[in-house]
């Protein structure tokens, strides 16, 4: 395989699920000296792949479609949702149209039909750790600006409590900031006193209902 210098470099953590232990065994003979590529789990079911994903976090997952106790398609939706960055490759003794556009519905990447060759796997796993790296850099700017755009908040949050505003400018800022579930407490005791100023006394039963959660 031919590989781009910025290729090498990336490495893609890989869960291989399927009932047939031949399958499991080839598969993972196939991948071992692939420098893309690193097996974190192997699971004999889709429940046990779900478990293994959530303890290993993947970044793809090669998934038998039959398999016992939940099958390739329910395993994936359910470990998307856990993990929505996660890409799967949808491997099958079935070579037919419905298994294909099923797979594809489900989010699958890729579509391999038993047996497979080493360069056919080798090149999926190309393919799909694009896609893997593209919503890697898509998460990390996205994350960039949640942080950026945060600390622009917190900076004006802080200017409004030190003059003691209490328009609606101000209180837009501090329920902006409130809407993360991780907000600071400082926030969201301003907020409650904002809103007891403003007398708006739905909002405060909703914050003290969080409040109250949050400190105990």
């Amino acid at each position: 395989m031919n590989k781009t210098a910025d290729q090498a470099e990336q490495t893609y953590r890989v869960l291989i699920a399927d009932d047939v232990l031949e399958t499991r065994r080839n598969t993972r003979l196939m991948l071992a000296d692939n420098p893309q590529v690193d097996i974190v789990a192997i699971a004999h079911n889709g429940r046990e792949a779900i478990e293994l994903a959530k303890k290993h976090q993947p970044d793809i997952a090669l998934l038998d479609i039959n398999m016992p106790e939940m099958n390739g398609f329910e395993a994936f939706q359910k470990m998307h949702e856990i993990f929505p960055t996660m890409a799967c490759i949808i491997i099958s003794a079935e070579e037919d149209n419905q298994s294909f556009r099923s797979a594809m519905n489900v989010g699958a990447r890729e579509y391999l039909v038993k047996p497979f060759t080493m360069y056919q796997l080798h090149n999926a796993i190309t393919r799909v750790g694009d896609i893997v790296n593209k919503e890697r850099q898509k998460a990390e700017v996205a994350e960039r600006l949640r942080n950026q755009r945060k600390e622009y908040l917190t900076r004006l949050a802080a200017e409004y409590s030190k003059s003691r505003r209490t328009d609606d400018e101000a209180v837009e800022v501090y329920e902006q900031l409130a809407a993360d579930p991780n907000c600071s407490l400082r926030w969201l005791k301003t907020l409650a006193m904002v809103y007891i100023i403003r007398q708006e006394w739905r909002k405060l039963k909703v914050l003290s209902g969080r409040l109250a959660r949050i400190t105990g």
